[in-house]
């Protein structure tokens, strides 16, 4: 028996938190390290053992940026190497392409943490990452990023009362990274509106600028990438903010009014920033919180739910098995502090299901069975 006031091997202080040493530490790659990349290595580094989590590696296209402030081991050269490193989970905040080209090899090593997820807007993108999804069991995580209100939206979509979605990204036109016809011409006069229509005619040309959107029509599958209305306004004035403002609209009830909702949400950039500063917090909460809940169908969040050492990095039970709660949720979860959860793994679809758009699947295991019939 250890003396007073020691610890036996293995034992720790009545009511200390549970240490990284008392289970392994979960392997996290990053893809891309431009402000949003640097800020997730820096807290991982700093604090990820505490939470379950170790840095493995960082690519980035440029691979010259990564020489300055990261030491060689934790530098991946070839993002083809990428099992080489067996991470556990990848983390995406590059850019939409690299979903589009890699994210269906990533999720035969991975689960995948999308950061752009303007990406799915492309259909092919969509369905190969649920084929892959459904092939490895290996999950697909959607970070919402700069929405507010994303539960909100889903519930509301969830019982039939939203109607109409529309999202306005405002910001100076430094903070654009724009493609196509919008990135030929500057802004005209001190407030210009350079694209207002469907979220998936704008993903291609704002890839970089439109992922809050697509969040939005992820969280809203009964309007999606062609029914949420997203709408791109450069403004000399916001020179060191992003402003999101979110409308909202239900049908029509008896007397002939419409439920509606308008959100407002000022997010401190620096100058030419395209992410702003809240919206590094939200990302690194997505990789820390408490598990996800054992029932199936739409579900929010109270305030730590998330990916890390007590959800995502949680116990080890992380793959097929009745006895795991993850696979049994059949439809759209979203935590409280970040991301979406979209594909479950070992998901058996209807014969017509290959070809339904991962936004219609949402919508249909959302809606057309009750909630109660399903906990």
């Amino acid at each position: 028996m250890g003396c007073k006031g020691h610890l036996s091997k293995g034992q720790r202080w009545p009511g200390a938190p549970e240490m990284a040493q008392d289970r392994r530490l979960k392997k996290v790659g990053l893809l891309g390290y431009g402000r949003l990349g640097q800020a997730l290595a820096a807290r991982l580094l700093a604090e990820g053992a505490q939470h379950g989590l170790e840095l493995s590696f960082v690519w980035n296209r440029d691979p010259r940026r990564l020489q300055s402030t990261l030491p060689p081991a934790l530098r991946l050269l070839d993002l083809g190497a990428l099992g080489e490193r067996s991470p556990d989970l990848v983390v995406e905040v590059a850019h939409p392409q690299i979903i589009r080209d890699f994210g269906a090899q990533i999720l035969s090593h991975a689960d995948l943490l999308v950061g752009s997820p303007s990406a799915l807007a492309d259909p092919d993108t969509e369905r190969r990452l649920l084929e892959a999804s459904r092939k490895s069991g290996r999950w697909v995580f959607v970070a919402r990023g700069a929405l507010w209100g994303a539960e909100d939206i889903a519930r509301l979509d969830a019982c039939g009362g939203l109607q109409s979605l529309s999202i306005t990204m405002a910001t100076h036109p430094h903070g654009f990274r724009l493609e196509g016809p919008l990135g030929k011409g500057p802004a005209e006069g001190p407030r210009t509106v350079l694209y207002e229509g469907p979220v998936r005619g704008l993903c291609p040309l704002a890839p970089r600028n439109s992922n809050t959107m697509a969040a939005a029509a992820l969280a809203a599958p009964s309007l999606g990438f062609d029914g949420v209305v997203g709408i791109l306004v450069a403004d000399l004035s916001l020179v060191d903010r992003h402003v999101i403002d979110v409308e909202l609209k239900g049908p029509p009830g008896a007397s002939g009014q419409s439920f509606c909702v308008r959100t407002r949400r000022e997010n401190p950039a620096e100058p030419g920033a395209v992410t702003g500063t809240a919206t590094l917090a939200a990302f690194w909460r997505s990789l820390l919180g408490k598990p996800a809940p054992s029932f199936p169908g739409v579900s929010a969040g109270s305030g730590s739910d998330g990916l890390g050492a007590q959800g995502w990095a949680g116990s080890g039970a992380r793959r097929g098995g009745a006895g795991n709660p993850r696979n049994q949720i059949q439809g759209l979860h979203l935590p409280g502090v970040g991301s979406l959860r979209l594909l479950p793994p070992n998901f058996v679809p209807k014969p017509q299901a290959a070809s339904v758009p991962l936004s219609a699947w949402l919508c249909a295991q959302a809606v057309s069975v009750p909630l109660s019939a399903r906990l």
